[in-house]
C-alpha cells in the first residue's frame, strides 16, 4: 500500500483538486460525477498498527473510526464535504488474503 504524500506531493494534489474544480465549473458541457471519494490508506503494518493509524486520522478529521463491514473487516474513518468524501481505510491482512483467494 502507498504511503502518505510528501509535502510537495500534497501541494500538487491540492492544486490538482482546485484545478479540477475550476475546470468543471468553467466547462458546464463536461459531465461531472455526482460524488467523489478521496481515499487514504495507512502504511502497511500489523492490523493493530493500521487500526491505530485510522484512529489517529479519525481524531484529526473529527470523526469516529468504525468497523465498516463484518465480512471484509475494513476499519474506516471518513468526513464528508458535501458530495466529496475523505476516507481513511485500513484493510486487515485476513481480508486481503480472502480477497486474493476469491480472485483465483
Amino acid at each position: 500500500m502507498a504511503y502518505y504524500a510528501s509535502t510537495e506531493e500534497r501541494i500538487r494534489l491540492i492544486a490538482g483538486l482546485r484545478a479540477l474544480a475550476r475546470f468543471l465549473e468553467d466547462h458546464a458541457d463536461v459531465p461531472a460525477p455526482q460524488y467523489a471519494d478521496v481515499l487514504i490508506f495507512p502504511p502497511d503494518g500489523a492490523d493493530d498498527e493500521m487500526r491505530a493509524e485510522i484512529d489517529k486520522i479519525a481524531a484529526g478529521i473529527g470523526s469516529d473510526a468504525i468497523e465498516e463491514s463484518p465480512v471484509h473487516g475494513h476499519y474506516v474513518a471518513s468526513r464528508s464535504f458535501g458530495p466529496v468524501e475523505y476516507r481513511a481505510v485500513a484493510i486487515p491482512h485476513a481480508a486481503r488474503r480472502n480477497s486474493n483467494a476469491e480472485r483465483w
